[in-house]
């Protein structure tokens, strides 16, 4: 890895660092979003609050800062640099500095970075959360879907240089859900717009 390259893993670190559902509940009155529900600061939590506007800004902030490393780093460098970057601005969301390495899993940042990479990637890859979640209510199941599906979706759509980190950013993805899937397995993981309970 080349000094420009690492440069950009730290920028990518940073911005993907930046805690925006826990921002967000805070700013919105709505407390602490690591004292309910999971106890991540993503957005399917803090829709646990019972806000969907502070969730829906949560996906948005944390897609977008995703997202904003790539179109950036693209801009600036190669095509190389930009993945490199994206998979940094993924670390950080999960593992901020800020916040102790105790962040999300990943889902709104995969999202956004796919979409900026390779918008049709992107495309589908949200298709299929949708298409999971509406039909069977498990937001983690839908993410795990979601990541798992696309490095075919990459191969698939013709973007063979995405594959490798289509699958490193899925099994990152399965190895954040990885309380989730027993919870699934158990037939108790909570549906999409359960009533918040405290952290296990």
């Amino acid at each position: 890895m080349d000094g420009d390259a690492i440069l950009w893993a730290v920028i990518g670190y940073l911005i993907g660092s930046i805690p925006f559902g826990l921002i967000v509940t805070r700013a919105m009155g709505l407390g602490d979003v690591r004292a309910i529900g999971s106890g991540n600061i993503g957005a399917t939590n803090v829709l646990r609050t019972g806000s969907k506007g502070a969730a829906l800004a949560t996906l948005l902030l944390d897609a977008g800062k995703a997202a904003a490393v790539v179109l950036i780093a693209r801009q600036f460098e190669s095509e190389s640099t930009a993945q490199i970057a994206a998979l940094a601005a993924f670390v950080g969301h999960c593992y901020p500095i800020w916040l102790r390495f105790r962040g999300g899993k990943g889902v709104a940042a995969f999202l956004g970075l796919v979409l900026a990479l390779y918008w049709p990637l992107g495309l589908a890859c949200l298709a299929t959360w949708a298409a999971v979640a509406l039909a069977m209510r498990f937001s983690s199941l839908a993410a795990m879907m979601a990541a798992g599906m696309s490095p075919l979706w990459s191969m698939f759509l013709g973007y063979p240089e995405g594959v490798l980190l289509c699958l490193i950013l899925a099994m990152m993805i399965y190895w954040r859900h990885r309380a989730n899937i027993a919870r699934l397995r158990a037939g108790t993981e909570p549906k999409i717009g359960a009533k918040a309970v405290p952290p296990a």
